[in-house]
């Protein structure tokens, strides 16, 4: 899929831009509720999620008393 064809809002996510958003529907992410299943570092391992859309992410989860799941140890 081209990021070209991407939507520029999944969802309830918030917007991310279009790679992010990209990885995350190539992965089958398209709530944040599916966002608060993955550890942070696991998406940001993706290509074309980057820091500033996992702070996007923290910030929408944090106002729906929702987090990433924790890292594996």
């Amino acid at each position: 899929m081209s990021t070209r064809d991407t939507p520029a809002q999944i969802g309830d996510l918030p917007p991310l831009g279009r790679p992010a958003n990209s990885a995350l529907l190539l992965a089958g992410i398209t709530t944040l509720a599916q966002v608060a299943e993955h550890p942070s570092g696991q998406l940001l391992a993706m290509h074309g999620v980057g820091p500033r859309a996992i702070r996007l992410l923290e910030a929408a989860l944090a106002e729906r008393g929702l987090g990433f799941a924790p890292e594996p140890s």
